[in-house]
């Protein structure tokens, strides 16, 4: 009922979203007589904040179309790379017309980015993409929302992630292949890491753990005291709702997009009441450029996704509340998660010394975990002044935090077989 309630309610404010966007047009175009009347600014930077507040905020693109590779500016088309029910694993490939900086491309190393699967789409990564393009070949995984997969596609539980994840790396090619996976797919990537290594299969050159809730225990943050102060039943039963009836996953059982959301903003809610009522200000005084700046971040942050109720309930189980990986109880299809198997793999984690979500120490546990990988190939790091988000996005993460990532797969990477046979220019 809860959904059908926040479904009828957006229908209702349909209608009122539409008229504040219209109205604030009117009032702030500046080829409108109405612009030109007292207190006109006011009336149009009210009618602006009350639409973005009612509408409805769809999947951001990606929107790279170019980067600067080599020296050189190269072309950028994004691909469907593979596509499954509950994620389409995208490539983004890079095109040039300069010969010497094809060849240099294709000797790049390949790195597979695993974007979390927690509430908001994988363009939240699009500043970690579009610096990873630089120097590598760069996949991601994009996760579909679970309202749009239909019922007779199955179930989706953390299991079945580790399994998109083992298939993800053999795709990209185990060989080169370099993973990065930031905040929560540091277990699943983990696990499928050990998984790999542990039947004797080769497992990626480099495993970069971003941020993520490796062992929740070591300073635990609130996000990990919600998950251990409730019994995962009050999760059942208060959080899990059934698609309604007007999307292709109709009947499937979700943890919705828009409670996650409401969660969000109840970490920080003083932040985000501070910050529209500056992007008031900011209209109301004509600083375009910090409005528009606010506009992009919750064009991002206001967009959010469903996730499959058996993935969301295992991974409150398994990783908050039961701490199976670090405690080694973790059995996936019979075969335990053995982290210490992992030998042929270089390990660098990273932390941000101010997050908020996952705790000092919670993503450098892996390091403990992995005690088959030699020391010389295992690197910590922790960033001064860096909160969650700064450690992949922002700043910091271009001129701080990925210097040390592309050195790092540069050192571990295995080198390229090819032969530079000619082909088309692409790379």
């Amino acid at each position: 009922m809860l959904y059908l309630m926040h479904e009828w309610q957006r229908s209702m404010l349909g209608p009122l979203t539409y008229w504040a966007e219209a109205s604030a047009k009117m009032f702030g175009d500046s080829g409108s007589f109405i612009s030109r009347m007292p207190g006109a600014d006011r009336a149009a930077a009210g009618y602006e904040l009350m639409y973005r507040l009612g509408k409805a905020y769809e999947k951001p693109e990606f929107d790279i179309h170019s980067v600067q590779a080599h020296g050189h500016e190269v072309a950028i088309v994004e691909q469907v790379s593979m596509a499954k029910p509950f994620c389409t694993l995208k490539r983004f490939k890079r095109f040039s017309d300069d010969q010497a900086t094809v060849d240099k491309m294709k000797n790049d190393p390949a790195v597979l980015v695993v974007a979390p699967l927690s509430g908001h789409h994988s363009t939240l990564l699009r500043d970690t993409v579009r610096t990873l393009l630089r120097d590598h070949k760069v996949y991601i995984t994009d996760w579909v929302d679970a309202r749009m997969i239909p019922v007779d596609e199955g179930s989706f539980g953390l299991a079945d992630y580790v399994a998109y994840i083992e298939e993800f790396i053999r795709h990209v090619g185990v060989h080169r292949a370099h993973v990065v996976s930031v905040c929560q797919p540091t277990v699943p990537v983990l696990a499928a890491v050990s998984l790999m290594a542990a039947r004797g299969e080769a497992t990626p050159a480099t495993l970069t753990l971003m941020g993520g809730p490796i062992d929740t225990r070591r300073s635990p943050t609130s996000v990990d005291n919600l998950a251990t102060t409730r019994p995962l039943s009050w999760f059942r039963n208060q959080l899990i709702h059934k698609v309604p009836w007007q999307y292709p996953g109709a009947g499937r059982a979700v943890y919705p997009g828009f409670l996650q959301h409401a969660g969000f903003i109840a970490m920080n809610p003083s932040r985000h009441v501070m910050s529209h009522w500056d992007f008031y200000e900011n209209l109301r005084k004509g600083d375009l450029d910090d409005a528009e700046a606010h506009r992009k971040f919750y064009d991002e942050y206001n967009a959010v996704l469903d996730m499959p109720a058996e993935y969301y309930l295992d991974t409150i189980e398994t990783v908050f509340q039961e701490h199976r990986l670090p405690m080694g109880t973790w059995e996936i299809d019979g075969e335990l998660v053995r982290p210490a198997k992992i030998k042929g793999t270089a390990l660098l984690t990273i932390e941000g010394e101010l997050d908020d979500i996952s705790g000092a120490g919670q993503t450098e546990a892996a390091h403990d975990l992995c005690s088959g990988i030699a020391k010389k190939s295992r690197k910590h790091i922790t960033v001064a002044g860096a909160g969650h988000y700064g450690i992949f996005s922002g700043r910091r993460w271009r001129e701080t935090v990925y210097p040390d990532v592309r050195d790092f797969i540069k050192r571990f990477d295995r080198g390229n077989s090819s032969t530079g046979a000619k082909g088309p220019k692409k790379g």
